[in-house]
């Protein structure tokens, strides 16, 4: 398994795991083996596409192949129950999801909701590219972050 001292100390994932950096919003969900939280750009980017979640496990491991069965089994359950908040909660009619992997060696899942109204040439992960694509700066960041933790903490099917 892919978990190597030297990656882990400069990991920016294993860093917001390790309480070095905060995102705003907080943790939506957290437990022993995987986090969600929402996107976030730099401090004082300004906005960010309302309802971009990221999920990932807390051990350092690069790709699903490095994953536990039990960690693979938690990131999945995980990913089902935030696509369904997304969706109840936020008015999302679908969810996409990648793993891309390209800048940070730790599996980080992307979720991007399309919301109503989306129009076709912006489906995919172009979603955040519509300029009517709606956006939370750090206070409705926080505020999404709060629905998704309420819903999640009433949302038991997966859990």
């Amino acid at each position: 398994m892919s978990t190597s001292a030297g990656g882990q100390a400069e990991c920016f994932v294993c860093r917001k795991h390790r309480g070095e950096i905060a995102l705003p919003g907080g943790a939506i969900y957290e437990d022993a083996l995987v986090y969600a939280g929402h996107a976030a750009g730099p401090p004082g980017q300004g906005t960010v596409y309302r309802g971009y979640l990221i999920a990932e496990p807390k051990r350092h491991a690069a790709g699903w192949e490095d994953l536990t069965a039990d960690e693979a089994a938690a990131l999945g359950r995980l990913l089902a129950r935030l696509c369904r908040a997304l969706r109840e909660s936020e008015g999302a009619e679908h969810v996409y999801m990648a793993v891309l992997g390209d800048h940070v060696a730790h599996l980080h899942v992307h979720l991007l909701p399309r919301y109503p109204g989306t129009p076709p040439e912006y489906w995919g992960f172009r979603v955040d590219e519509w300029p009517d694509a709606p956006q939370a700066d750090e206070r409705a960041v926080a505020e999404v972050c709060e629905r998704l933790r309420g819903y999640l903490r009433g949302d038991t099917a997966l859990a």
